[in-house]
């Protein structure tokens, strides 16, 4: 007889401990975008709701705004670094093909004997991330760090009107461990392959190594297709989020969608058919779309704000490039 490999151990359930986020310092209203491309301050904020955003100065790297974030995540979680098992960063703006972000921040940070990889998901990547660790934790024990962390300004062309305005720069970042109560619902996610084309980079990387002086290549999207495909689309799957957690959309808390756009936003709230008391998250206001860091920088700031608290049930919803979308409801820390 052939012996059996043990089972692992893990918690009942998962939940997360801790948020944090890192903001970078220069703030960048739209009248200074509007330097380099044709457009107006009105204009911006009428499609998009965007006031301000952060661009992250030469100093504030994906590895430094990612620890920062990282740091307070784990200092509001109460868990000290060494009791990490595994680091998840989300991220499509490390353009160091290897080692992993999360390697990086992982060091940085003193999470010496933690598993490091990275997830490229695009604004649907932080997520991705959540599920992952919840699984992890679930399924072996121990404590996760999900880090969602861009800078975005390293993929703009300041000069491209369909998305110099959009962008912003920053992190944040969740603790998860093990609880004796469900704090994650399972995930709903999925990806459109057929839709590769809407959010996309303009050139691979080999384009430079073939054809010196060629342009750096950058982010290109196309917006009104992006929005007809968020405001069609994903309420079906936030409201597949909230059936797979038992939870009518009435009783949900907070909503906390990826900041991509207001309207947007507005959309979906209204075509899930969430009441007036729910709490919806718009931090894109004055963060931008920071595309895997924006729900996490969302979840601290509603949190910051006092509008949610510990213990609300909120729906996080991530979509974006792939065309990629994910789904999870979580109790906020």
């Amino acid at each position: 007889m052939k012996p059996e490999i043990a089972p692992p151990g893990g918690a009942p359930h998962a939940r997360i401990l801790g948020v944090g986020a890192h903001r970078p310092r220069r703030v960048v209203d739209n009248d200074e975008v509007c330097r380099f491309i044709d457009s107006t301050d009105a204009w911006i904020r009428q499609r998009t709701g965007i006031v301000t955003r952060r661009w992250a100065a030469p100093d504030e790297t994906l590895e430094t705004m990612g620890a920062e974030a990282a740091g307070k995540a784990l200092a509001a979680a109460g868990i000290d670094p060494p009791r990490i098992d595994c680091v998840i960063a989300a991220t499509f703006t490390h353009l160091l093909q290897t080692p992993a972000a999360a390697a990086l921040i992982a060091h940085r940070i003193g999470a010496t004997r933690a598993a490091a990889f990275d997830v490229s998901a695009g604004c649907a990547g932080f997520v991705h991330g959540v599920a992952l660790a919840a699984d992890t934790v679930r399924g072996r024990g121990g404590h996760v760090l999900v880090v969602g962390v861009e800078r975005m300004t390293d993929v703009l062309d300041l000069h491209d009107r369909s998305t110099a305005f959009i962008f912003g720069d920053g992190a944040g970042a969740v603790v998860l461990g093990p609880s004796d109560t469900p704090g994650i619902g399972p995930v709903v996610w999925g990806a459109d392959g057929s839709q590769a084309d809407v959010i996309t980079q303009t050139e691979p990387w080999t384009a430079l190594r073939d054809t010196p002086g060629r342009a750096f290549p950058s982010l290109r999207q196309e917006g009104q297709r992006v929005f007809r495909w968020a405001i069609s689309q994903m309420p079906g799957v936030a409201l597949a989020a909230l059936r797979a957690a038992g939870l009518p959309a009435e009783d949900l808390d907070v909503f906390i969608p990826h900041q991509a756009n207001v309207r947007i936003i507005d959309s979906l709230t209204s075509r899930i058919g969430l009441p007036p008391q729910t709490v919806v998250a718009k931090d894109i206001v004055h963060t931008g779309n920071t595309s895997g860091a924006s729900i996490p920088l969302a979840m601290e700031a509603v949190l910051g704000s006092g509008r949610a608290g510990s213990g609300d049930t909120a729906l996080l919803l991530g979509y974006g490039a792939g065309l990629s979308y994910a789904g999870v409801v979580v109790t906020l820390p």
